[in-house]
């Protein structure tokens, strides 16, 4: 008899996990989100999950590029100690690669028993080095593994695992990726799972199969373009949450959406313009620089039940908290040894505030090494090595138009002093 009843609470015991969906979309600024004040992209998916979850107005990705970026929010690391700190190209494809010894929130929650499942675009390392998403947790991956071949919507291959599957050069990509995305989680309903759903959409190249609604507006054929694919992958957002209560598992299913870095255009270009990405000038700054508008992400998170529903909140928190947050709502802890620098989210999610920290911590070497540091309320940039640090009241100021910092030297002195304390030196990474 114990036995029969042990047998029949085993599917119950295993679902008390829940489902963990983290669908990161490339290059998505907040004000091409209606839920962020956006009027003319179309975004009714993204606006449904903010009235039915809580809306984040200052979440911060790992930084303003994308390999970097994702390695934060897998490693639970910020650029201080992120082993990938910019984007770097390895030929003949991919990109510098995860080490070995780096550990993956997916590698912490497959150990936990979740199956787990990359889409999308990775960028992390190709399938025979050590960043192979292969080896780094997931059982599953669909998609482009370099981000630079990712740069086409109509490309001639896609990877189904590390097989390249080869394609007609006429197949619009992210409807193939959306495809496995489903049946990932179809296949995996009984839970636990994982899912890093990484669109390629809205990045350029500027490309789509079909422009739907905004075939006859008069825009350019940029603008529609750019405003379809945001609206594509708001499309396949919805998909995902029809799915998931299609299939009852909402309830049993954390959702967080989010940018993996700010807009690609600049404010007075043709699409920064027509679509008013920095939402009047609330946010200064777009990809590849140390500014809120780079940094700060259209982040949204949905449980039914769990995360609080029509909330917006202000509290801050970044992409490394991430990996604590995913091993406590998995029940475990994380192994002897391993450091994160992310704070678990588990009761900002239902509700709560958010985590007490020292400070935010950002760098990035793309074309000169240049870094930012958030404390309290008070944000410092600094623009290049021998550049003078900028310093801004984010409270008062969060389009960072008024600089303090010769008012306050003292600030600045504590700026610099955080920024070496956060760092480790890494001749990957030179500060110079």
């Amino acid at each position: 008899m114990r036995a029969a009843v042990l047998i029949f609470l085993l599917p119950m015991l295993a679902s008390a996990k829940p489902n963990l969906i983290f669908l990161l979309s490339d290059d998505l600024a907040q004000g091409d989100i209606g839920a962020y004040g956006q009027k003319l992209i179309q975004t009714p998916n993204f606006d449904r999950m903010a009235k039915e979850g809580t809306l984040y107005h200052q979440t911060y990705s790992g930084t303003s590029v994308c390999a970097p970026s994702r390695s934060s929010l897998m490693t639970g690391l910020h650029m201080g100690h992120c082993p990938i700190r910019a984007n770097r190209e390895a030929k003949p494809e991919g990109q510098k690669p995860l080490p070995e010894d780096t550990v993956t929130v997916a590698q912490l929650l497959k150990r936990e028993g979740y199956a787990t499942a990359c889409t999308g675009k990775w960028g992390m390392g190709m399938f025979d080095t050590s960043g192979s998403p292969l080896k780094k947790g997931f059982d599953r991956f669909f998609g482009y593994n370099c981000q630079k071949h990712a740069h086409s919507y109509f490309p001639s291959y896609l990877y189904d695992n590390d097989k390249r599957i080869e394609l007609d050069g006429k197949t619009y990509a992210p409807n193939l990726i959306q495809k496995a995305t489903l049946d990932f989680i179809r296949e995996h309903k009984d839970g636990p799972f994982f899912l890093f759903y990484a669109a390629t959409l809205p990045h350029g190249s500027y490309e789509i199969d079909d422009l739907g609604i905004y075939k006859d507006t008069p825009w350019s054929k940029q603008e529609k373009t750019y405003a379809a694919m945001v609206t594509r992958l708001d499309h396949d957002l919805g998909e995902v949450l029809d799915l998931l209560k299609e299939l009852k598992i909402a309830d049993n299913t954390l959702v967080i959406t989010a940018g993996d870095n700010g807009s690609s255009f600049a404010p007075d270009s043709e699409i920064g313009k027509r679509f008013d990405q920095t939402m009047g000038g609330k946010l200064r700054g777009y990809k590849r620089s140390m500014y809120e508008g780079a940094l700060r992400q259209a982040a949204m998170a949905w449980w039914p039940g769990q995360v609080s529903a029509g909330r917006e909140t202000n509290g801050p928190w970044a992409f490394w908290d991430f990996l604590p947050t995913a091993v406590e709502l998995a029940g475990a802890k994380l192994p002897d040894g391993m450091a994160t620098d992310g704070h678990s989210l588990v009761p900002f999610l239902k509700g709560g505030e958010a985590p007490k920290r020292e400070y935010f911590y950002w760098e990035i070497h793309e074309r000169k090494p240049i870094q930012a540091i958030r404390f309290g309320d008070w944000k410092a940039v600094k623009n290049g090595p021998t550049e003078k640090v900028e310093l801004y009241d984010l409270s008062k100021d969060s389009a960072e138009k008024n600089d303090l910092a010769e008012n306050h030297p003292e600030l600045v002195s504590r700026a610099l002093e955080l920024m070496k304390r956060a760092r480790t030196d890494d001749p990957a990474w030179p500060m110079n």
